[in-house]
């Protein structure tokens, strides 16, 4: 039987506001322990929550982005459940009226195709604190830091057909709330996690099979592989005559499998009530509207204007656009050179391979935007060849000097092209060599090509790789021929 695969996926975003969703409490990462856990992250008698209006903002900005309905009057309500890192037994969320409605998003695939995914709804909630299980010695410590941040669940159509179509959707939000500035989405700190509902029927078929909810898997490898596993798992046990049960379940990126965490529990089991201690939020149009103005170039948005502006291919520029730092980086190289198709292939090629070596951002790049413009303008104007460029690239890297121009005058790699110097040079490779110009003179067409290129080495070895490439081959193919 022939299956297909269907897939929606809810994103919890934790918002980068200063402070907590109802407190004043900070919300950076990695503080010792329940330092950062206020009475009113705590629920204690007598506190209430006071909304934090950067979140809302955050939520909007969200909403516009992905041509969302935002909701003119949203409700935050109380999800009701007891778990040692929630001390107020409930969850404050939104359930019948969240702040962002239905919208989309639009994702390319592997092969360039675009598809649009749906959007069902995103809303503010509030973050639960941590359990901790090692150093306990058979018991459990809680440390509540995280109780109270803002987080925005982002809630997609059941749109996604395949495991890498999941992660394209997952890696365009991961852009977009960055692009944003609403999110850092650094998923090994929980700032980006994804829960994912996965379900198989037979194709054709029109109604949903039994889906399993995979929680907080964070990053974009694991969601792959958990969600191929379990496709997998789902389709053996229905062909072997089993059923899907609605569960919870965890994925286990050590075995590589899922497994079951609990039964899915349904909405009326948290017994949700508009939350007595918050009003309604009323958004104004004149709100939406000054947040609409401030709105940046999105991701879509600016790879679109990366091919016709700069005439990069479609590939290029999706990849150079992935991130706001990296498109801005790309757009300052350019600007100093003047030369976009060069600087695509230096910022995709050299630079890339550098900073995953080194394991750093864009922001931490050793190589300046000013710097590797600069030295771009120096292939340009044949000053050094592309050869030399990577010894210059490295040396900048490696903080030899302020600028292209310093490092070639400081090691003399300055490129030759005046034509005499590199004739007498090319006669003296030739008579090293005459025995191999006997054998190419006397050779075809098809074996020329093979030897010439070893004269070509020959030239470039003697001149140290200063001379000029293109000089080098013309100038070589007259004496040859001659």
């Amino acid at each position: 039987m022939q299956w297909e695969t269907v897939i929606g996926l809810e994103i919890h975003a934790q918002l980068a506001t200063q402070s907590k969703i109802f407190s004043g409490s900070a919300t950076t990462f990695g503080a010792e322990p329940n330092t950062q856990a206020s009475l009113v992250d705590l629920g204690m008698p007598g506190t209430l929550p006071v909304l934090n209006a950067e979140a809302v903002r955050m939520a909007c900005k969200f909403g516009l982005a992905i041509n969302a309905e935002i909701a003119e009057q949203n409700v935050f309500a109380r999800k009701n459940y007891f778990y040692p890192d929630l001390p107020k037994g409930y969850q404050t969320s939104q359930m019948d009226h969240p702040i962002v409605g239905k919208g989309y998003l639009d994702i390319t695939l592997e092969d360039g195709t675009t598809r649009r995914i749906g959007i069902t709804r995103a809303h503010l909630e509030e973050d639960a604190g941590k359990s901790l299980h090692e150093d306990f010695h058979g018991m459990s410590g809680i440390d509540l830091n995280r109780a109270g941040t803002p987080l925005l669940e982002i809630v997609s159509e059941p749109d996604i057909r395949s495991a890498k179509e999941a992660v394209a959707y997952v890696k365009a939000m991961h852009s977009l709330v960055r692009y944003l500035g609403i999110c850092d989405g650094n998923m090994a700190e929980g700032s980006l996690r994804c829960d994912c509902n996965v379900s198989v029927r037979p194709k054709g078929q029109a109604e949903f099979g039994t889906r399993a909810e995979i929680k907080n898997v964070n990053s974009f490898r694991f969601i792959e592989k958990a969600i191929n596993y379990e496709v997998q798992r789902q389709i053996e046990l229905i062909e072997d005559g089993g059923k899907v049960v609605q569960e919870t379940r965890l994925y286990d990126p050590n075995k590589d499998e899922t497994r079951s965490m609990r039964s899915k529990e349904e909405a009326n089991d948290y017994r949700y009530f508009p939350c007595p201690d918050l009003l309604p939020v009323v958004i104004e149009p004149s709100f939406l509207e000054e947040i609409r103005a401030s709105l940046p170039e999105l991701p879509v948005q600016k790879r679109e204007r990366f091919e016709s502006q700069f005439g990069l291919s479609s590939y290029d520029a999706s990849v150079l656009s992935a991130s706001r730092e990296l498109a801005d980086y790309f757009e300052q190289v350019n600007a100093t050179c003047g030369d976009a198709k060069l600087a695509a292939n230096w910022v995709m090629g050299d630079l890339s391979s550098l900073l995953n070596k080194e394991n750093l951002e864009i922001e931490q790049s050793p190589v300046s935007a000013e710097q590797l413009g600069g030295m771009i303008l120096r292939i340009k104007d044949n000053t050094i060849s592309g050869k030399i460029a990577k010894m210059v690239f490295e040396a900048l890297a490696a903080g030899e000097g302020a600028s292209a121009d310093e490092i070639i005058e400081k090691k003399g790699l300055k490129q030759v092209t005046d034509a005499g110097a590199i004739e007498k040079m090319l006669d003296e490779v030739l008579a090293a060599n005459a025995e191999q110009v006997e054998q190419y003179r006397a050779s075809d067409e098809a074996k020329r090509g093979k030897m010439f290129g070893f004269f070509v080495g020959q030239a470039m070895k003697a001149s140290k790789g200063k001379a000029n490439p293109g000089q080098v081959n013309q100038l070589l193919k007259q004496k040859l021929e001659g």
